[in-house]
């Protein structure tokens, strides 16, 4: 017999992975592969996503084809969630970066979950704050900081810097001319930084990019290494 997903939330911190781990009514778990595509912009909006596994690309077209990568979406985290405030198409298009597991929640039943449980509507309200604090930030980080110091952040970013218990080198695997989309700038720029890194200690490649916890500390400490200013 299955056990429900509420025996298993904690008594002290909400399980969101187990309470949203559970196929049912307007709920459904989803595998995909890499460079799958979730959603397109333009699709009619009418699901919130969860990250359970994997990690997930965002992009936008704009009306002359040019396309940026405005997001990476990592597990434990929500998308599409702007169906929930009245938006009828999607604004972006989403990809499975490796292999994923979602889950999709309709738009009725996420509001039916939202009002029926308030630990999940607490839960679900702190991750929207969190995320506008980290839009804030990523504003500001592309208003006065170099691109040396944008990639620097994003490359920490990605490699969920900053968690508890992250001491060993952490992997991210995405191309340079996706680094460079992402923080406006352009791929030889992203090079030259990189290699940079690379002969400060900061990152190494091993087939992937593996991030060290001396990039934090020289952003974190503000060291010569990384510049402020272009």
């Amino acid at each position: 017999m299955a056990i429900s997903p509420r025996s298993q939330q904690s008594n002290t911190s909400f399980n969101a992975k187990a309470f949203l781990g559970y196929a049912g009514l307007g709920k459904v778990l989803k595998k995909y592969t890499t460079n799958e595509v979730i959603f397109t912009q333009g699709d009619v909006a009418g699901a919130v996503f969860y990250i359970q596994k994997g990690k997930v690309k965002v992009t936008v077209l704009s009306e002359q084809g040019k396309e940026a990568v405005v997001g990476i979406l990592t597990q434990g985290q929500f998308f599409g969630e702007g169906c929930l405030d009245g938006t009828k198409l999607r604004t972006s298009t989403t990809h499975a970066m490796g292999e994923c597991l979602l889950t999709s929640i309709t738009k009725v039943t996420m509001n039916t979950m939202l009002a029926a449980e308030p630990t999940f509507s607490a839960f679900f309200m702190a991750y929207l704050l969190s995320r506008n604090s980290r839009i804030e930030e990523d504003l500001i980080d592309q208003l006065f900081n170099s691109s040396e110091r944008r990639l620097a952040r994003l490359l920490l970013l990605l490699a969920d810097f900053g968690k508890e218990g992250l001491a060993q080198p952490v992997p991210v695997i995405l191309s340079q001319e996706t680094l460079a989309k992402m923080i406006g700038t352009t791929r030889s720029r992203v090079s030259f930084f990189m290699n940079k890194f690379r002969k400060n200690g900061f990152i190494s490649y091993n087939g992937k990019i593996q991030v060290h916890r001396s990039l934090l500390d020289a952003v974190l400490r503000d060291k010569p290494q990384i510049k402020e200013d272009e």
